[in-house]
């Protein structure tokens, strides 16, 4: 398993603070409520701060007279604090409210209405929070007409300036948090349709325009008001007034461009790991889609291609099973023009095994005692021939054909033919007493490869060798052991340089194979 995926397991969500992708509802709960609290407080101070560094360092004007500074020293912290408070009991009660269903227990699923009332959280929250501090910039605004009105445009637009910031902050922050209720919110939904807000570029450009355009908005607006002013405006004031505003520039569009660029990250990421473990060969993997845009849709593709990679190495591995791996393999380079149509013609070794007395044996036992007699059958000569690199070519009734040396190439086909013959006849008689089969081996030329129509075909190997196996087949019936094989066989496993299995075979006389004019020199296993 890759270092990166028990990574991935602990934060789905692309940060381990948001917990698990399957947490108790209670603890989400909590959680959501602890996060967007935090989240409501700290950016409604990082505003407040915002509009303490713009109004008594980036505005030309003159000096807060001593009304006017009573009244903000006042003023300001009570009613940022009201505004965190409201805000926090707003937002958290508003917000639990749309995500009750959430936190009711697994399995819930919510209606489209609930599903889009979760997602739309974030915005929700940002446009609470926008107007609260909207209110704050008419209310303070409104005391600097009244106690210093020359005052009254830098206050009414260092506040919205702060206001804007803390609805960007926000939005990001929010949605940040609500990533785990935007995972079972898009649970099984299509995410190619447009469930948020704004998409991946809108939201670029609405955050370069907070970060960026707005303070630089704010400097061509100080800019203007030294002109309209220029008695009270000298140029130490105006280079304090760049100062500072560049220094928001690169402050406050580096926290929301870092956190834009968080949010684009983190799905991107999730992807990129879930792809590295599929490139593996794990294609359990899978990615917790949380978000709506664009990167959702990209998270739910993974997840949808995923589903289709498993249904297509099902069907291979069932494929397989029909017909053997490696002729699955050699279909599939067929298709690909890799291997010509009408087979090839190649050495190889033939394997044909038969059930002696199986009418007599089903005529006695139910059916379900034949199937079970005959599974463990297959099973005990399927395993023999995979165990030597072997292809199960065709399963006839109680019969089963087997192939040495083809589609695969192997040059001790004879050595694995007749290793496998001897060891699947010594199980036999161990482990399925209930009945005896005959097994034939015989090597040859054949002709290997896909015949049939290019609707329906199968592979099969056509040749000599095959009808010489099937004939000793039964000959191997009527000897001790039901085994015998053609002698050039065990000739040519000893040519391999197989000495040890050569030894293990002795001739047997000849005998002339039906279909056949000439005598065939035969072979057994040597009486242990």
């Amino acid at each position: 398993m890759s270092p990166s995926r028990p990574a991935r397991k602990r934060s789905p969500f692309g940060a381990r603070i948001l917990g698990p992708a399957e947490q108790d509802p209670r603890h989400l709960r909590i959680r959501i409520q602890l996060l967007l609290t935090l989240v409501l407080v700290s950016t409604n101070m990082f505003g407040a701060g915002v509009v303490f560094v713009v109004n008594n360092f980036a505005v030309p004007a003159r000096d807060l007279e001593a009304d006017m500074f009573l009244a903000l020293a006042i003023a300001v912290p009570v009613y940022v604090v009201s505004a965190a408070v409201i805000g926090v009991i707003w937002g958290t009660a508003t917000s639990l409210r749309a995500l009750r269903w959430a936190t009711q227990g697994a399995g819930v699923v919510p209606t489209e209405k609930e599903r889009r009332q979760a997602l739309n959280v974030p915005l929700q929250l940002t446009m609470m929070q926008l107007s609260l501090w909207l209110a704050g910039s008419c209310v303070f605004t409104v005391l600097a007409i009244i106690l210093q009105r020359d005052r009254a445009v830098s206050t009414g637009l260092t506040v919205g300036i702060g206001a804007l910031v803390v609805a960007g902050v926000s939005y990001l922050l929010t949605e940040f948090t609500m990533r785990p209720v935007a995972a079972r919110a898009l649970a099984d939904t299509d995410v190619n349709e447009k469930t948020r807000f704004v998409g991946v570029g809108p939201r670029m450009v609405l955050f370069w325009a907070i970060g960026t355009a707005v303070p630089l908005g704010g400097l061509l607006v100080a800019a203007i008001l030294a002109l309209a002013i220029p008695s009270e405006t000298t140029l130490k004031q105006m280079a304090i007034v760049t100062i500072v505003t560049c220094g928001a520039v690169l402050v406050f569009g580096y926290v929301l461009t870092d956190l834009n660029a968080r949010s684009v990250v983190a799905p991107i990421m999730s992807v990129r790991q879930a792809l590295r473990s599929v490139e593996e060969g794990d294609l359990d993997t899978d990615v917790v889609v949380y978000d709506g845009t664009e990167l959702g849709a990209l998270q739910s593709g993974f997840n949808q291609m995923v589903v289709g990679l498993r249904e297509r190495e099902k069907l291979r591995d069932l494929f397989g099973r029909h017909v053997g791996h490696e002729v699955a393999a050699a279909a599939a380079a067929a298709e690909t023009g890799e291997v010509a149509w009408g087979g090839e013609t190649r050495v190889a070794s033939v394997l044909f095994v038969d059930l002696i007395g199986s009418t007599t044996y089903a005529a006695d036992h139910t059916p379900a005692e034949v199937v079970g007699v005959l599974n463990r059958f297959f099973g005990v000569v399927v395993d023999e021939v995979d165990r030597r690199g072997g292809l199960v070519n065709k399963f006839i009734g109680d019969a089963v054909l087997a192939i040495f040396g083809a589609p695969s190439h192997d040059e001790d086909h004879a050595v694995a033919a007749l290793a496998a013959a001897r060891a699947m006849a010594s199980r036999l008689a161990e482990e399925v007493p209930e009945i005896s089969a005959g097994v034939g081996v015989a090597t040859g030329r054949v002709v290997a490869g896909n015949v049939g129509h290019h609707q329906r075909y199968e592979y099969t190997v056509i040749g000599d060798a095959v009808n010489s196996a099937s004939r000793l087949t039964e000959l191997a019936k009527e000897v001790p052991g039901g085994v015998v094989a053609m002698w050039d066989t065990v000739v040519a496993a000893a040519e391999r340089g197989h000495a040890d299995e050569a030894i293990r075979w002795e001739k047997n006389g000849s005998a002339v194979l039906r279909g056949r004019s000439d005598k065939t020199e035969l072979a057994v296993p040597v009486a242990p």
